[in-house]
């Protein structure tokens, strides 16, 4: 009989850190792997040398989320803080020259502000384009409120103006318990994704939305439905558009497709739980039919990301294994073995694109040394970081099998 073959096991392990990872995050052209811990302290990898070019102490307590943004570094720490660095530039010699000696660096602070870190919520970044994008106003960031864990703000960067304030306070969902009756306590919110939703009838008409995972296991999408002010205070002109509690337990991690077309979430119960954004918004469909738990048997999940292509999803569970799944019908694709305690952050590279093809780049001559084969390999990794202070790198194959159409 034909042996079973071994499994597969990373491509490269990075052991600069000295506490549980807890954050992680590929930049958009995948030079860079940024990556933060349990002591707060944040290391920026280069993924051509695989080797640390930053690593500094940028928050006193835990990292809650890291993500690069226009040149700046986003780092969000359970001390209460949000701070934006600006990004540090690498040797030109070291990008493609995997010998060159690297100075770790340390990033100037641009600015920060004061968030609440009770809920362990990371936050959301909507970068802004066209006429929505001002000198004061690039982005926009939500974070949990500053009062009630269970509210939500929206402030601008760079400007740090709070534009809404306490999303949830205005009209809070009844989301039916478990055993049939109603209540109106979520809970904290645990995770969050703010998003703008393109008028299907009317174009160049856009509305904001927040979607939310609480601390009962509901999930519910906030839109602002005012047209008359930019700005809101007390949760006034958000409306509860639709809410459904697909989990048993508190809703651990939530990823949303590139598109905004659909969401997933974990939590400490078996289930993945998948949410029909698009189908809801367009088609009026009813958000309890659109939002479906898939089972699974592995309960105990901390983290999840979805690949850009929207087919395919990794999840972090605690026992450590991080598990692939069809995104459209949740089929396992397989698991990946190494950490022995639990993966609290996964994250896919931005895929590749061809050469020549839209939002290809070439910013450096040292682009030219790495071979086009490696770029596409890099385009496949998936990083993973476990309590066991390491970050592990997986080149993924094409999974022809989960592309359903």
């Amino acid at each position: 009989m034909a042996s079973k073959p071994p499994p597969p096991s990373p491509a490269h392990l990075l052991r600069t850190h000295g506490a549980a990872i807890k954050a992680l995050a590929f930049s958009d052209d995948n030079e860079r792997l940024y990556s933060g811990d349990a002591d707060g302290t944040v290391a920026v990898t280069n993924t051509r040398t695989l080797r640390p070019v930053a690593v500094w102490k940028a928050h006193t307590d835990g990292l809650l989320g890291i993500q690069e943004w226009d040149g700046q570094i986003i780092t969000h720490g359970r001390d209460n803080k949000l701070h934006v660095w600006q990004r540090v530039q690498e040797p030109a010699a070291a990008l493609g020259n995997s010998a060159a000696p690297l100075g770790l660096q340390t990033p100037q602070l641009c600015y920060s502000m004061d968030v609440n870190a009770l809920n362990y919520c990371r936050f959301s970044l909507l970068p802004l384009a066209g006429a929505s994008c001002t000198k004061e106003c690039h982005a926009l960031i939500a974070v949990p409120n500053l009062v009630e864990s269970s509210f939500a703000d929206v402030w601008t960067l760079s400007s740090r103006k709070r534009m809404h304030a306490a999303i949830g306070k205005g009209g809070r969902p009844d989301v039916p318990s478990l055993d049939g009756r109603s209540t109106n306590s979520t809970g904290i919110i645990m995770s969050m994704h703010l998003y703008e939703n393109t008028h299907p009838h009317t174009s160049g008409r856009t509305s904001l939305r927040l979607l939310c995972g609480y601390e009962n296991g509901a999930v519910t999408c906030w839109g602002y439905t005012r047209t008359d002010k930019e700005t809101s205070i007390e949760g006034i002109g958000w409306d509860a558009l639709w809410n459904v509690r697909l989990h048993v337990e508190s809703v651990m991690a939530m990823a949303v497709s590139r598109d905004n077309s659909f969401a997933l979430t974990v939590s400490a119960d078996h289930l993945i739980g998948r949410y029909d954004i698009r189908t809801i918004e367009e088609d009026n469909a009813d958000a309890d039919t659109a939002c479906t738990a898939h089972r699974t048997k592995h309960p105990g999940n901390a983290s999840i990301d979805i690949h850009h292509d929207g087919r395919v999803c990794a999840v972090g569970g605690w026992d450590g294994k991080i598990r692939l799944y069809s995104t459209k019908s949740l089929k396992s694709l397989g698991a990946l073995e190494y950490h022995k305690t639990s993966c609290q952050a996964v994250v896919f590279a931005r895929p590749y694109p061809p050469s020549g093809a839209e939002g290809s780049t070439n910013t450096d001559e040292a682009d030219d040394e790495m071979d086009e084969g490696d770029k596409v390999e890099r385009g496949r990794w998936l990083a993973a970081g476990g309590q066991d202070q390491r970050v592990s790198l997986w080149t993924l194959m094409d999974f022809d099998g989960s592309r359903e159409k």
